[in-house]
């Protein structure tokens, strides 16, 4: 009847425990674009992106990242994240890469832009409305970060070949309307140009980073001390600016659970319930809930005690049962006496939790070649991606892609590299390093549709563009040139430029050559 009444005071103060809820569904875009073909590359939106995507993850986010992008690989992200925010109730888009403004609308630019002509604008770029549409799809949470508003050399392209219609280009990115429930930040006001820093990340993201972690802001707060923080960087030449149609709070880390006052007086009621009693099971309850309590070590001594009474009081028992001491009973007595006694149970560490482990398991990755990012400790979506590479190309069959000794050892036996250097768009493998490729220029192709057939003459300077329709839209005066006319002029570098107007419908708008 004893034993009865502690599992029911047990019972009812487990009650006052707090169980904790199931996360909900965070989905997150991240793209990264440093790597232009056709302009100067950008420093730091790749090291952006990486950054923005590891603090996402710890934030509990299912991250889609992507760098260095091509227009299809760029739709096939959108279209990637389009599908897996189904039913999210939280989605995040991050951009970092060279964007701008036509008439009002924004653009992203893949790393293969170029934009020599208006018409191109619909077809190498993606517009950021497309991606807004689908975060919005659904009632929920949108957030959109975008350091994309740099001094822009693809817009000035565009501008040079709009003629008049230039005034349409503006500088960064135009302001946006939103639907309820979505927060758009900007790296810098629109129209104006952000900074791209002179360290390893920009102002905007490098102080986003810092503060998107903290436990409990709220991200109009989180936002604000990231204006603050950039403005007084840069001497007030960048100031961060945000648009929002929030309804409530969003806090993307909440604070670590701290147990009330009134927990206490549960704990002391649980222990006084149970402190007089041989039950062992009612210690272990008390050890699973308030394993770090006042009164566990005496919990687990007292388990210790219960345990070493059982194993003596066992062959007293044999004993009385068979009426007879023997010699069988004799040893069970004497083997009884000597049994130490049995420690008690240690809880084992989960291994994604061991940072040591971790950190050495993603520094062999990195060592023979299955990249594990940066070794962290903390594990993650590329550090198994890793481990599922070494078994593949290690042809190992691995039991689990989760960390463990067994896992460190077997990467610590390998003594070469394992997984095949893979190089980005524009490198090359050369003596094991990736390394750019050398591309050779490109001489206009002067024999097919040619409308003038004498020979293209050779170039009278070197300080003269290669490409001479490029060079014929920096001459003013050419304006455009109506089919079949030909047009002579002389450019800034000296030589002589002959362009014979053309029609879209035949295939080219004019076509120049050098005198």
């Amino acid at each position: 009847m004893i034993r009865i009444t502690k599992l029911l005071i047990l019972v009812a103060l487990l009650h006052f425990v707090p169980i904790k809820a199931e996360a909900a569904k965070r989905v997150a875009l991240v793209i990264g674009n440093s790597a232009y073909e056709h302009v100067p590359e950008l420093a730091n939106p790749r090291n952006d992106a990486e950054a923005m995507a590891g603090s996402l993850e710890r934030l509990g986010f299912e991250v889609i990242a992507g760098f260095d992008l091509d227009r299809p690989a760029f739709r096939s992200k959108v279209r990637e994240f389009s599908r897996a925010i189904r039913g999210a109730e939280m989605t995040l888009f991050y951009y970092a890469g060279h964007g701008l403004q036509v008439d009002g609308r924004n653009y992203l630019a893949p790393i293969e832009t170029q934009l020599l002509d208006e018409a191109e604008l619909d077809f190498e770029t993606l517009p950021l409305e497309m991606i807004m549409k689908q975060m919005e799809r659904e009632p929920r949470t949108n957030l959109v970060f975008l350091d994309a508003c740099r001094n822009n050399p693809l817009a000035r392209n565009l501008a040079r070949s709009m003629g008049t219609r230039a005034a349409g280009v503006g500088r960064g990115l135009a302001p946006i309307e939103t639907g309820i429930g979505t927060l758009i930040a900007f790296a810098t006001q629109p129209g104006n140009v952000a900074l791209d820093g002179d360290t390893s990340n920009s102002p905007f993201t490098r102080a986003l980073v810092k503060h998107i972690e903290t436990p409990g802001e709220d991200i109009a707060v989180l936002l604000r001390t990231v204006r603050q923080e950039v403005i007084t960087e840069t001497g007030g030449r960048q100031v961060p600016w945000s648009n929002s149609s929030l309804t409530g709070s969003v806090i993307l880390k909440e604070k670590p659970f701290v147990a009330p006052e009134t927990d206490r007086s549960v704990e002391i009621a649980f222990w006084n319930s149970i402190k007089d009693s041989d039950e062992r099971e009612l210690y272990e309850a008390y050890l699973r809930q308030f394993g770090n309590g006042a009164f566990a070590e005496l919990a687990r001594m007292r388990i210790v005690s219960l345990e070493r009474r059982a194993r003596e009081e066992m062959p007293s028992a044999s004993v009385a049962k068979e009426g007879t001491v023997g010699e069988k009973a004799d040893e069970e007595v004497r083997i009884a006496s000597v049994e130490p006694p049995a420690e008690p149970e240690k809880s084992e560490i989960d291994p994604r939790q061991d940072r040591e482990l971790v950190r050495s398991i993603q520094n062999e990755l990195n060592r023979i070649g299955c990249s594990a990012g940066t070794a962290d400790g903390i594990w993650g979506r590329k550090s198994t991606s890793a481990v599922d590479s070494y078994g593949r190309h290690a042809d190992v069959r691995l039991a689990s892609l989760e960390p463990s000794r067994d896992l460190l050892e077997m990467l610590e036996s390998e003594a070469a590299r394992v997984c095949p250097l893979v190089c980005g768009r524009g490198l090359e493998e050369k003596n094991g390093q990736c390394v750019r490729v050398k591309r050779e220029a490109k001489l206009p192709d002067n024999t097919s549709r040619s409308v003038d057939p004498s020979p293209s003459p050779k170039v009278t300077s070197s300080a003269c563009p290669s490409n001479p329709v490029l060079a014929s839209r920096q001459i003013a005066s050419f304006g455009s040139i109506p089919s079949g006319q030909v047009v002579v002029r002389k450019h800034s570098c000296g030589a002589t430029l002959r362009c014979v107007g053309g029609n879209n419908t035949m295939g080219f708008a004019r076509r120049c050559s050098w005198q």
